[in-house]
């Protein structure tokens, strides 16, 4: 009967927990950057304006996967992305064609691997891997950024841009004195 009573509380305990986890998922915030097609980014610009977050990579470049694993994944960076911009992933790569309004972008099969007339665009014909592309919320180019970036470095970089100090200082002051002063602790 002890058995009986153990292993009935063990059913409805692994019951209760896995059911609660299913059932609370759709309350909790998603975890990660909500990464969104170009297309998709596009679409919700019309809609609601909002910056744009481009990660240009290739599936094979070490430091986006660097970028993925470690930047992207980071608590900071993650809620404000998620707040502040569309975030897109890009890969330069791509073959299928992007329309974006009235533009049709094709797959170029150049050099050694081929390229995206998007990923041109975007790297200003200075394709890097990766690189983080800024537009504005009318999807107006604001600043391409080529290579890695730490977690903090990117964290001063998506602030300096996503509250406009762009506009205001040079980011060498943003850093020193306002992102200090605003985030002392990151």
């Amino acid at each position: 009967m002890k058995q009986f009573i153990t292993s009935s509380l063990l059913v409805l305990t692994l019951l209760a927990v896995s059911t609660g986890f299913k059932a609370d998922s759709g309350n909790r915030p998603a975890e990660g950057i909500q990464w969104l097609t170009i297309e998709e980014a596009y679409a919700k610009i019309q809609k609601e304006p909002r910056k744009v977050l481009i990660d240009v990579y290739t599936d094979w470049c070490g430091w986006c996967k660097v970028m993925d694993r470690e930047t992207f994944k980071n608590k900071a960076v993650v809620e404000y992305v998620n707040r502040k911009f569309y975030a897109v992933k890009l890969d330069a790569e791509q073959k299928e064609a992007i329309t974006l309004g009235d533009k049709k972008f094709k797959y170029l099969a150049e050099g050694g691997r081929g390229i995206n007339e998007i990923a041109l665009a975007l790297t200003n014909n200075q394709p890097s891997y990766p690189t983080t592309v800024f537009l504005d919320d009318q999807f107006n180019m604001i600043q391409p950024l080529p290579g890695y970036m730490k977690a903090k470095e990117f964290h001063q970089v998506i602030t300096f841009i996503g509250e406009d100090y762009h506009k205001k200082e040079d980011f060498d002051t943003y850093k020193s004195k306002t992102y200090a002063g605003l985030y002392p602790s990151k």
